[in-house]
Parts: structure tokens; sequence; C-alpha cells
């Protein structure tokens, strides 16, 4: 459980208050604001490149469509599969931490250099080649089913799955290290002396001690998911039209530079939600770090 004193920390430190409201208020306004805004708005119209204006306030993009609305739906997308990436990549990288910590010796050894090796494979082209894989296979299962709607909502679970499992690594290692600290204190061979089950000491006294660091982990995971996700839509890998992300908006911000005109809001709308997004949760990931740390305890 959340120590009081360690809430009382947090909610002392403004930059932890102002991201958490920033974070909160980026969440309602992705979720919530399409539902009151025309849904015509995300649909083709006349005004291609319309500049910022009081009807169009971030402008519109090359077929017309309000840039305000999309990047507040293509939010929708790089959040849920930033934060699902995220939840995956904790639970794997915890349990995976916690029972290698815990056996020690061979099973021990025999996880992490498993963990070794999987940091030894590039990143990109592991994520390129599942993605690929399962995308391939279920377009080709989707056509013959006649079920095509189904390819674009499973494109955004094929990158959650596929982000989390690379994404637990350094979680797997961070947890293994605390817990072959935590596995030698009194209250876990007291458990063990009570005659307690594995299971029991690994997630009713090990696994609460390590709600802090996860905690803290998780806050800095997501950034990572969703720029990895960015990174791979703006490849044209990641979601594809007609649904959006950050990174797509962002690619088709790019596409739309040119020497004779910029239009700019293209880029700085989608970048700024997505940089807004990135520095809250990373300020507050320092935050939560300070306020767990009980080397400054008040």
């Amino acid at each position: 459980m959340l120590d009081p004193r360690t809430i009382r920390r947090a909610a002392k430190n403004p930059a932890a208050m102002v991201s958490a409201a920033l974070l909160i208020a980026m969440v309602c306004a992705c979720v919530f604001g399409p539902m009151f805004m025309p849904a015509s708005l995300g649909d083709p119209g006349p005004n291609q490149y319309a500049p910022p204006s009081w009807e169009h306030p971030f402008g519109t993009d090359l077929n017309g469509r309000d840039v305000l609305y999309r990047v507040l739906t293509g939010g929708r997308v790089s959040l849920l599969v930033g934060l699902c990436g995220a939840l995956v990549s904790l639970f794997i990288g915890t349990l995976w931490g916690l029972v290698a910590g815990y056996a020690g010796g061979r099973v021990d050894a025999l996880m992490m250099r498993f963990v070794d090796i999987l940091y030894s494979v590039p990143r990109l082209i592991f994520i390129l080649i599942a993605i690929n894989a399962f995308n391939a296979g279920l377009q080709e299962w989707a056509s013959r089913e006649g079920l095509a709607w189904l390819v674009q909502s499973s494109r955004i679970a094929i990158l959650i799955i596929t982000l989390g499992f690379i994404e637990w690594l350094t979680m797997a290692r961070i947890v293994r290290g605390q817990v072959l600290s935590l596995k030698e204190r009194q209250f876990v061979a007291a458990a063990r002396a009570l005659g307690q089950s594995h299971f029991k000491i690994l997630f009713r006294h090990l696994l609460p001690n390590l709600l802090g660091i996860v905690l803290v982990y998780l806050t800095l995971t997501i950034p990572a998911v969703i720029i990895d996700e960015s990174f791979l839509s703006f490849l044209g890998l990641g979601i594809q039209a007609p649904q959006a992300s950050w990174g797509s908006l962002l690619a088709d911000g790019a596409g739309a530079i040119n020497p004779v005109r910029s239009f700019w809001w293209l880029l700085v709308f989608p970048a700024g939600a997505m940089a807004l997004t990135l520095l809250a949760l990373n300020f507050l990931g320092d935050a939560l770090r300070d306020a767990f740390d009980t080397r400054t305890r008040d």
C-alpha cells in the first residue's frame, strides 16, 4: 500500500501537481473532447490547408479535416497504446524480475541471460518483423472472412503487444535487483519460518515493497511506448488512415512541408500535444521517484 507520507510528499511537489493536472486535462480532452465536436470535422471538406482561425483553431489539413479534431482523436490512440503497452511491459518485467530474483542460483542466471540475449537484438528490427508478420496474416484472414473493419482495430492491439514485449527488459533487471536485496530481510525470513508458500511470499510480501519503483517506472515507460508508436506511425508502419495518432499526424505534417509554403500548423500542434504529454509524464516520474526515496523521508 502507498504510505500516506509518500502521498503528502508528492502533493507538496509543484512539478508533480502541475504535471498531474496537465495529464488529466490532456486525457480528458482526448477522450471527451471529440464527443462534443461535430463528427463532420473529421471528414474531408472544401477548406484545404486553411490556417488557424476561430472556425478551425488548429487549421485544416490536405483533405480539409479539422486538425484540432484529429489531434484529439489521434491522442486517444497514442495514449491508449502508450498506457496499455506500458502495462504489458510492467506485467512481464515485474513477474520476470520477481521470479528470477527470488529463485536465485541457476534459475536466476538462466533467466537473466535470456534478457541479455533480447537486449542484443535490435529493437527496430524485432518490431518491424513482428508487425509485418502479424499484419500480413491478419489482413489475409480478415479479407477472406469479410472483416475488413477488424484490420484497423487489430493494428492497435498488435502495436500494444509488440511494444509491450520489447519494453520489459529494463524493468525485469530493476525488479530483480530489488528482490535480491529484499529477500534477505527479516520479514521474508519470518514468512518462510511460518511456512508460507513461495507464491504468498512473492505477491504478499515482496511485491508490495516494489510498488514505488513499479509506479515510477510506469510513468517513464508510457513516454517510451508513445515515442515508439509515433516513430512507427511516422514511417507508415503503425497506425494507418483513416485512423490517426500523433505520429501519423506528424508524418502528414512533414509531408506537407515544401520550399514554397510551410503549413506549420500541421506539425506544431500535434508535436506540441505529444511534447507536453511526454514532459508531464517525465516530470511526474521524477517527482514520484523523489517521493518514494526513503533517504529523504520527512
